[in-house]
């Protein structure tokens, strides 16, 4: 197949979008209810440690429409969650580890009733003090990891010169459009339905059947669209599932259980805090010679994903830099909040931020151009073109990207005109900064980079396609979908997608780690090109002409004989008894990963980019605003630029949240106090910049990916970096001297005037 698609709809619309715009795309809460369906509302924890003395819901049954409550009692199954550690209880039953933590449900005629009724529990604990402190390790949901390569000490020793410090990374809320929801309704024979809003349909699949002790075939999980996932529905959606089908198993009744916004916040968890402490060499052209790295993952009370998001953000602690002598150790620390989870990036920025601040520390060291500094670190020709966890980099198009965005942007100059403005204004100070971006794309998880896809072209041309993917809003289904019409020759009008379903694609992995079109996109295309091959042969038996000389295009059949339209083409394979649907199944190539070593090639790709921020800063009041923002951005031969654009630009903005305004905040008693829209901040339209330029990169993916395309899912989310050290870039300017910048993330305007009043030694 050309890598290139010449015949793929690059314009194609969402396939949602007309039903987006018009309010009537149908989410699990807009389904119609079945007769008898009653709602499901959690009984959370107030207290975030101790052992629990007694838990009395006489009140909680007494309340008006009620039907029961559900408890660690009424799990036919195993009382822990099937998840890869299995240490996280279905509902709290000696003890509580977070304040929000779901001790059982009320099952109730109204959603409105269940969760007024929780209100009635009476819990009593031996309360204990938290641990909210990662640093003091005091006890890890995993073992610590160890990463070196080289003498870091050695080379530290002899390095010209030296910085130490410290960066706190703060968490996100995944503040999804559409909250956690499922549906569960009982079948005949003792099998189930679930509607879940969830990135991993095959997890909740089998959640629900570890939880109700029953085979997975008797569980049918059900996803047409997300409002939103982000990562926050790969495993915590698993639990609403479970949540709603055991009630729905005590009752005997349809249950559908909604989160509202503040239980969203309490229960669910977050993208991981990060504690870092980094000690660095360098010699006077800012090239760094030695880091040592020490790492604090927030995993929260469970490990749930914090194994591999940590090792995700080891891995990403490079980002585009080559570290000839590196020593990083990597902590999961247990802590009393919620156990956190995936999210967009899954710990790369985490790792990422450390390497482009002490990349920005170096250059105010030296009194350099940041950027130069950056440049003469990157990944080049062997042997500085292998990771610290040996894969090599075969791909690296940074050291051409970043200077031509830097042309494209007037980089140069531009900073020189800031540095004037900055000498003439008292208040006012501005910063600029270039970051790179390389991201590893696939599961680090090898098993996981796997899909499959089913293709059923109907009698009257008619194409319905499905694949084990999930759509969020990120136009997987429109990609998948255009790949399926381009094979066979159709208008992108002429192909359907299906909800993703358990019955249809078993053992589906997650939609997830920026995979879901290299993988369910070429699953599809090897489906669709197997039901045109039966075309194919049956046409080119009938026309006397080989198969090479049937071509499909423009919804026509031609052969040198004769021209059929793709219905008439149909209609005759039918009548012939040709098979017109097909499976197909694709697994990652190259990839190999050693979980004990931390080595191997987990990545089939990287995929590059590099943004350009300017910002300006209030040194009276620490308000910043962000002026300008260059991205420069691969995504190898796009598949639907339009979509790819919202991939980036949604992704930057959503980063531009972690980093200046989405600030998580725990009390000393561990209650999370940013709870909802007043007191959690995400991006508005008055934090874009007025001037907001997107570029692709203009090369193939050199992998044999689905036409010449790479993942865009999640590396723009780290273009954002460019924020993050353009206002480092402006307090640096403010306070003048030669002192690193001390800011942690986010950089809300109370850590600008933090940093401002820290006057150079």
């Amino acid at each position: 197949m050309n890598p290139s698609l010449p015949h793929l709809d690059h314009t194609a619309h969402h396939e949602s979008a007309a039903l987006h715009v018009q309010g009537l795309a149908t989410y699990i809460d807009d389904l119609p209810l079945t007769e008898g369906t009653l709602h499901a509302a959690p009984i959370l924890s107030h207290v975030a440690s101790g052992r629990i003395l007694s838990l009395d819901l006489s009140a909680v049954l007494a309340a008006p429409g009620v039907h029961a409550v559900v408890t660690a009692e009424d799990i036919p199954g195993d009382q822990l969650l099937a998840t890869f550690v299995h240490d996280e209880p279905v509902f709290a039953k000696e003890r509580v580890e977070h304040v929000g933590q779901v001790l059982g449900l009320v099952v109730a005629d109204s959603h409105i009733q269940a969760r007024a009724a929780a209100q009635l529990m009476v819990l009593k604990v031996q309360a204990e003090e938290p641990v909210l402190n990662a640093r003091a390790l005091q006890t890890s949901v995993l073992p610590s990891v160890h990463v070196q390569r080289g003498d870091a000490a050695q080379a530290m020793r002899q390095a010209p010169h030296q910085l130490q410090g410290q960066l706190e990374i703060g968490g996100q809320e995944h503040y999804y459009l559409e909250g956690q929801i499922a549906y569960v309704l009982p079948q005949d024979d003792g099998n189930w339905l679930i509607h879940s809003s969830t990135q991993h349909p095959g997890e909740a699949q089998h959640w629900v059947a570890h939880a109700l002790n029953i085979p997975l075939n008797q569980v049918r999980v059900l996803c047409r669209r997300m409002g939103g996932g982000f990562g926050g529905k790969e495993t915590q959606s698993g639990h609403v599932a479970v949540w709603a089908a055991l009630a729905a198993h005590k009752t005997g009744r349809p249950v559908k259980m909604r989160l509202s916004r503040e239980d969203d916040f309490l229960v669910t968890g977050k993208r991981h805090p990060f504690s870092h402490d980094y000690h660095a060499g360098f010699d006077a052209q800012g090239r760094l010679l030695a880091l040592q790295n020490t790492q604090w993952a927030h995993c929260g009370f469970s490990a749930d994903l914090s194994g591999p998001v940590s090792d995700r953000a080891v891995f990403h602690t490079d980002n585009a830099y080559y570290l000839e002598a590196v020593d990083i150790q990597s902590h999961r620390s247990k802590l009393n909040t919620q156990s956190h989870t995936a999210f967009r990036g899954f710990g790369g920025p985490q790792g990422m931020l450390l390497i482009e601040t002490v990349m920005g520390d170096i250059a105010r060291t030296l009194q350099m151009d940041p950027l130069d500094v950056r440049l003469r670190n990157l990944y080049g020709d062997a042997p500085r073109n292998t990771t610290p966890y040996a894969m090599t980099v075969e791909d690296n198009i940074l050291p051409r990207l970043m200077p031509q965005l830097a042309q494209d942007c007037d980089y140069r100059a531009r900073r020189a005109h800031i540095r004037e403005f900055n000498a003439h204004s008292s208040v006012i100070k501005r910063g600029i900064a270039i970051t790179p971006v390389k991201f590893g794309i696939s599961f680090t998880a090898t098993q996981f980079n796997q899909a499959g896809a089913l293709v059923s072209v109907f009698t009257d041309g008619s194409v319905l396609v499905n694949h084990g993917g999930t759509e969020m809003g990120q136009g997987l289904h429109t990609k998948v979908c255009a790949i399926v019409a381009q094979v066979l020759g159709l208008p992108l009008r002429q192909v359907r997608i299906s909800s993703t379903d358990t019955d249809k694609v078993a053992n589906a992995s997650a939609t997830a780690a920026s995979s879901g079109t290299d993988l369910n996109g070429r699953a599809a295309e090897r489906a669709a090109l197997q039901v045109r091959h039966n075309l194919a042969e049956c046409i080119a038996k009938a026309d006397g002409c080989p198969v090479s000389e049937v071509v499909f295009l423009n919804a026509q059949v031609r052969t040198p004989t004769q021209l059929r339209s793709f219905a008439q083409a149909v209609q005759h394979a039918y009548s012939q008894r040709v098979q017109l649907w097909s499976d197909g199944f694709y697994a990652t190539p190259k990839i190999h990963y050693d979980r004990t070593t931390l080595s191997g090639r987990p990545f089939y790709y990287f995929a590059y980019g590099a943004a350009c921020s300017e910002v300006a800063i209030d040194t009276l009041t620490g308000e910043h605003k962000l002026l300008r923002v260059d991205i420069l951005h691969d995504v190898g031969h796009s598949l639907n630029p339009a979509l790819d654009i919202g991939q980036i630009e949604g992704g930057f903005v959503q980063g531009l949240g972690w980093l200046t305004t989405e600030e998580l905040v725990w009390g000393a008693d561990g209650k999370l106090l940013t709870k909802g829209a007043s007191t959690y901040k995400i991006p508005t339209a008055a934090d874009m910049p007025a001037e907001f330029n997107i570029q692709f990169w203009h090369e193939a993916n050199p992998e044999d990916n689905v036409g010449g395309s790479k993942a865009v899912g999640e590396p723009p989310f780290m273009l954002a970096m460019s924020v993050f050290e353009a206002l480092r870039d402006a307090v640096g300017e403010a306070l003048g001297g030669h002192e690193p910048v001390r800011l942690d993330a986010p950089i809300t305007p109370e850590r600008v005037l933090m940093a401002l009043q820290v006057q150079p030694s």
